[in-house]
Parts: C-alpha cells; sequence; structure tokens
C-alpha cells in the first residue's frame, strides 16, 4: 500500500477556507418617505449592480478578503405622476457590502485569482442575497430577490475588458 493511502485525510488543508464572513457596510434610504408609501401604486423599476473586489490582508500568506458590493436602487414607473415637491425619481436605495476572509491552500499561482474572484463571491453571495432582500422587506417594499449570478462569466467579461484597456492603451503609447 503507498504512504499516501495511508496518509490521515485529517491533515490535508482545504484549498479554499472561509474564515469569516461579515457585513461590512449597509445602508437603506427611502427619500420620498413617508409619502412614497401612500403614492406608490405598482411596483418600482429595480436596478442592480453588483461588484466584486479582492484585497490581500497578509503579505506574505495566502490570506484575502473578498467583498460583494451590491447597489439596488429602485425608480418610480414611468406611468407614476409626479407629486408636488418630489423631485426625486428614487423610491428606495440599498448598498450593501459583504465580505469574507478567505484563505487559500496549495492553490497554483494562475488560480488564485479565479479562484478569488468566482468561487468567493459564489460563496458570500446566498447571505448578501438574503440581507438585501431582508432589508427591502423590512423597509416596506416587496423583497429584492436577487437570481442567480454566473460569477465565472462577470470575471471572464472583466479580465476581457482589462485587456483591451491594456491593448488600447499600448496602441495610443506605440
Amino acid at each position: 500500500m503507498s504512504e499516501q493511502a495511508n496518509a490521515n485525510p485529517q491533515n490535508v488543508a482545504a484549498p479554499l477556507v472561509v474564515n469569516a464572513q461579515y457585513v461590512k457596510d449597509l445602508s437603506f434610504e427611502v427619500p420620498g418617505a413617508p409619502q412614497i408609501y401612500s403614492t406608490l401604486r405598482s411596483s418600482p423599476q429595480v436596478a442592480v449592480n453588483l461588484d466584486v473586489q479582492v484585497k490581500r490582508l497578509v503579505e506574505d500568506q495566502l490570506v484575502f478578503e473578498v467583498t460583494l458590493l451590491a447597489r439596488v436602487e429602485a425608480t418610480k414607473p414611468a406611468d407614476m405622476a409626479p407629486t408636488p415637491g418630489d423631485t426625486s425619481s428614487v423610491v428606495f436605495l440599498a448598498e450593501l457590502s459583504y465580505a469574507g476572509i478567505f484563505t487559500l491552500n496549495g492553490i497554483p499561482e494562475n488560480q488564485i485569482e479565479p479562484v478569488l474572484m468566482v468561487e468567493g463571491p459564489r460563496l458570500l453571495f446566498p447571505f448578501a442575497r438574503n440581507i438585501l432582500a431582508d432589508v427591502t422587506r423590512d423597509g416596506g417594499f416587496p423583497p429584492v430577490l436577487l437570481g442567480p449570478i454566473d460569477f465565472l462569466s462577470l470575471w471572464q467579461a472583466r479580465r476581457q475588458q482589462a485587456m483591451a484597456a491594456a491593448q488600447a492603451a499600448n496602441a495610443t503609447v506605440n
């Protein structure tokens, strides 16, 4: 029998360890309160923006903070007549920074970025989704239920944009 088969599986570190996860920042605003609750007759139009940020926490170790940033802005429907003195079309604004501290073990250098930019937010997303649904519901509106997010496609699109920008910068310098 080989030594690997006899190795204690408890001594093998997981490639991705979630050390902690937490709400880094949360904001919910209803600029037109209390009037908006009596004048809003249909569901507002909701726009969602998501971003992922990664920061190394310990210089000589593979310990990172991954932050999922979500901004949800609900605006009045186009068919809603403006109310006197109301200049804002914003019904509510929710902003959430939800973060996790991750340790990487035995991951090849060329895989660190995709693991942090894809797997990190994928693990954080269900919790951030729940927080946004709760805060919008607790704010007196239907809960915002975010659908599944393809973080792999988002990361690939971001890489393509960065490469195109770098190529454009090189073309203007030369």
